[in-house]
């Protein structure tokens, strides 16, 4: 026993919530936005830019432009698979021949598709894919004379099995979850509202990826627009909330970076999560009830992080006043009046303190 966990600990595999939960699932959030979302965002300003400037919607892909736009985009969505199994494969720290194998790794498991499931694994078979086949390439790795064969080959090989035998379910099981939130959100929109804010919120807060969670259950409708507001909740609440501590910097880095940089005060003083939370739990529902907001996977959970969330809702519902008032509202301006409100309570009760909120900037 005491050889194997030695042998583990020397190849740096390491089976834990951290490593996979929290460091392989945000750096593959890092693969989706390095591919799927900004290829999403290149092409929508091609296509709404191309039209807003005249260009009749059959001539938008010959364009010279904005026909560049289009294209260069959808190549780089195309490429969501192997940027997933590449950013997996780094966080798990991975040697450079399992790190350059994990790209196609991530291709098999987002393309595959698996026996009496007739559905690719998506980005949830990718992620599948790219770790195993990471770990058990990293345990091969350097352990032969022809290592440059061996290494790359145990990676795709193990990665393919995994995409085609796991991947699949995993996919199939992530989509059918998302379903089912979505249809319970038709159902029953105040209640829905507030959970999927408030949870998706969470998540984006917490040191796990809530847009790659969205986007593994390709969430979209009232359900996207629910959990756009919870994350724009915990982004923007944070953001206000904390400007007094942090200034201009830290307004910036948590209205348009992450909230995620606030874990380390929560920890230490849990009463700082009250107002973001609080104000997910409102605006949840108004967002399904009251504004019928809705949005895609790719920005479902990305909430202002790069103003995504907001580009998206506009893909999703057209660029127009009517929708233009209802995000200003539902993901900027309430947030930010709610969580500073509720903040200012909790700091006259003396549960925040001026300090708790303070980022080493």
């Amino acid at each position: 026993m005491e050889k194997n966990i030695g042998f583990l600990e020397r190849k740096d595999i390491e089976i834990s919530v951290k490593r996979y939960v929290q460091d392989a699932l945000s750096a593959m959030a890092l693969g989706l936005f390095s591919s799927l979302l900004i290829g999403l965002i290149i092409k929508t300003i091609g296509e709404r830019v191309g039209m807003l400037c005249g260009v009749a919607q059959a001539d938008l892909e010959t364009h010279v432009f904005f026909g560049f736009l289009i294209t260069v985009g959808t190549f780089a969505m195309s490429m969501m698979g192997p940027a997933i199994g590449v950013a997996v494969s780094w966080a798990l720290k991975s040697p450079p021949l399992v790190l350059f194998a994990s790209a196609a790794t991530g291709y098999l498991g987002a393309t595959m598709t698996g026996f009496g499931i007739e559905m690719a694994g998506g980005p949830a078979g990718a992620f599948v894919a790219a770790a195993l086949g990471a770990e058990f390439g990293k345990m091969v790795s350097k352990e032969t004379k022809v290592d440059i064969l061996v290494t790359p080959a145990v990676t795709i090989l193990v990665g393919g099995l995994a995409a085609k035998f796991i991947g699949p379910a995993v996919g199939w099981l992530m989509i059918k979850l998302g379903e089912i939130i979505m249809t319970a959100t038709e159902w029953q929109p105040f209640w829905f509202g507030i959970f999927i804010a408030v949870v998706v919120g969470l998540a984006l807060t917490a040191p796990i990826s809530s847009a790659a969670l969205c986007i593994m259950m390709d969430l979209s409708g009232l359900a996207a627009g629910a959990a756009t507001a919870g994350c724009c909740a915990q982004m923007v609440g944070f953001a206000v909330a904390s400007f007094r501590e942090n200034g201009i910097g830290g307004l910036v880095a948590q209205g348009i970076g992450t909230s995620m940089l606030q874990i380390s005060n929560i920890i230490k003083h849990p009463w700082i999560l009250v107002p973001p939370t609080i104000t997910a739990a409102i605006t949840g529902p108004l967002s399904t009830c009251v504004l019928g907001m809705t949005n895609n996977a790719a920005g479902a959970g990305m909430g202002t992080s790069g103003l995504v969330g907001q580009i998206m809702t506009f893909t999703d519902m057209g660029f127009t006043f009517d929708v233009l008032w209802r995000v200003l509202l539902i993901q900027i301006a309430l947030p930010a009046l709610l969580a500073l409100a509720i903040d200012r309570v909790l700091r006259k009760t003396g549960r925040i303190k001026d300090g708790d909120y303070k980022l080493d900037l």
